[in-house]
């Protein structure tokens, strides 16, 4: 077992788990937690937010909203639904995820089941601290189109390209907004609060 410890967010990593303890962990810890699991093939990590992950987080969620809103789309929100692919033994619980391109078709849906199902549109990670799993060729391996990971100072957005994600400069989802200027609003949160920078953004977006 190996612990990392950070400002933002604590980790707990076992190895040599099976996916049968996976799966009965999930499942006798229950939904109602704060702590996030991600399984590849044998190794567990535990993954607790403390507040400027959860808020880094929210923050983003908000202004995903707010694109959203101003480029006239529409979205589900799975949040930090598990997603799991049994025949690759794999599994996470993304920070946030949300299905736009594939809306209309996940609109009803209360599981995902990504035997049946896309995997969602798009996936946040908040990573202050380095993951002990490669989120890349993880969720790479689901399908996820676009995949976006925040460090508390940068967010760098993949795009899946066949099998493997391409570092890009915008979104595909939401382009021609440069979504990569979003931890310039995070940082203005903290001096003219979250309300007005909301308000910032979706001036900035008009634009």
């Amino acid at each position: 077992m190996e612990t990392t410890r950070a400002i933002a967010e604590q980790r707990v990593v076992f190895h040599h788990v099976s996916w049968q303890t996976f799966k009965a962990l999930l499942v006798e810890i229950g939904e109602d937690r704060t702590s996030r699991l991600t399984y590849d093939q044998g190794t567990l990590e535990i993954m607790t937010p403390l507040m400027p992950h959860e808020q880094s987080n929210r923050l983003i969620e908000r202004l995903i909203y707010v694109l959203v809103e101003e480029m006239e789309l529409d979205l589900v929100t799975a949040g930090s639904t598990t997603l799991d692919r049994p025949d690759l033994e794999r599994g996470a619980e993304p920070d946030s995820s949300y299905y736009i391109q594939n809306e209309a078709l996940m609109r009803d849906r209360e599981e995902i089941d990504l035997t049946q199902d896309p995997p969602p549109d798009l996936v946040l990670e908040v990573e202050y601290s380095r993951s002990s799993v490669d989120k890349l060729r993880l969720y790479a391996s689901m399908g996820v189109p676009e995949f976006w990971r925040y460090n508390g100072h940068v967010l760098r957005i993949y795009r899946l390209d066949g099998e493997q994600y391409q570092l890009c400069e915008n979104s595909p989802t939401f382009t021609p907004v440069a979504v990569s200027e979003i931890p310039r609003f995070i940082e203005e949160a903290k001096k003219i609060g979250e309300v007005a920078m909301i308000k910032s953004f979706r001036a900035w977006v008009r634009q």
